[in-house]
């Protein structure tokens, strides 16, 4: 795998951004995209003297920009072999009924539609490879309800089933699949679903020991340099201090 190239969609933060800088350290070519063009030409110059680097600020819901994307990379980073699906968000966590259809509208969008975009257009290429995988960022959520997932955790279970139904029809090939749904992990993604508030978005993690990004980038890594005849097809990983709850339970009182 050491000649071939990773692609790795949402590369500016959290998971993306470990992910970039470690498989760097592993000598591995990088396509870099995320919405954020000067944290991502920050990224590019940070890990070009290592490795080379293609870089393009890209919103993976934009599927004419995908495409295009893809088509329009140098001879150089066309042998892809890994792609990080890595692009995603949650937004709100409050009950349904307060939730913005704005927000359910973007979640979809990015978590499912951008995903399915840049997989669709990446097939052909990662089916050329003898040796390929796709990693589709999960969640504990696409497995456990809990209140105020709503869309967020329906989004993410649609990832965990297509990446099943995609092995089903990629068995046999060179491609492996894998699900990795990891739970309580301190990146921005809280502070982008409580939309900046930062002492929200800290309170989450008081008291608690969560998983960082430098953990799921280190899973990442080990799922895509398994030998060709291993598929992980889905990863469930907590920190420690997470497990699961009982049911809710609503009683009446008199």
């Amino acid at each position: 795998m050491s000649s071939s190239t990773v692609l790795i969609t949402g590369a500016t933060s959290g998971f993306g951004l470990a992910c970039a800088r470690l498989f760097a350290e592993h000598g591995h070519s990088l396509i870099i995209t995320g919405r954020r063009s000067e944290r991502l030409q920050t990224l590019a110059d940070e890990l070009t003297p290592k490795v080379p680097v293609h870089s393009v600020t890209l919103d993976v819901r934009d599927t004419q920009a995908v495409s295009d994307m893809v088509d329009s990379l140098p001879d150089s980073f066309r042998n892809i072999e890994v792609l990080v699906n890595n692009a995603g968000l949650a937004l709100g966590a409050g009950p349904a009924w307060e939730a913005s259809l704005e927000d359910w509208q973007t979640m979809i969008d990015t978590n499912v539609t951008g995903l399915v975009n840049v997989t669709h257009k990446l097939l052909p290429v990662l089916r050329e490879q003898p040796k390929a995988s796709i990693i589709n960022l999960a969640s504990v959520a696409s497995n456990w309800a809990y209140p105020g997932s709503h869309v967020y955790g329906a989004s993410k279970a649609f990832v965990a089933q297509f990446s099943r139904n995609l092995r089903c029809d990629l068995a046999g090939s060179g491609v492996r699949v894998t699900s990795l749904e990891p739970g309580m992990c301190e990146t921005e993604f809280s502070l982008v679903r409580f939309k900046g508030d930062q002492e929200k978005s800290d309170s989450i993690y008081k008291g608690v020991n969560p998983l960082r990004p430098e953990d799921i980038a280190d899973i990442i890594l080990w799922i895509a340099l398994q030998p060709a005849h291993i598929n992980i097809n889905s990863l469930e990983v907590m920190p420690t201090s997470q497990a699961w709850d009982n049911f809710k339970v609503v009683r009446k009182t008199d």
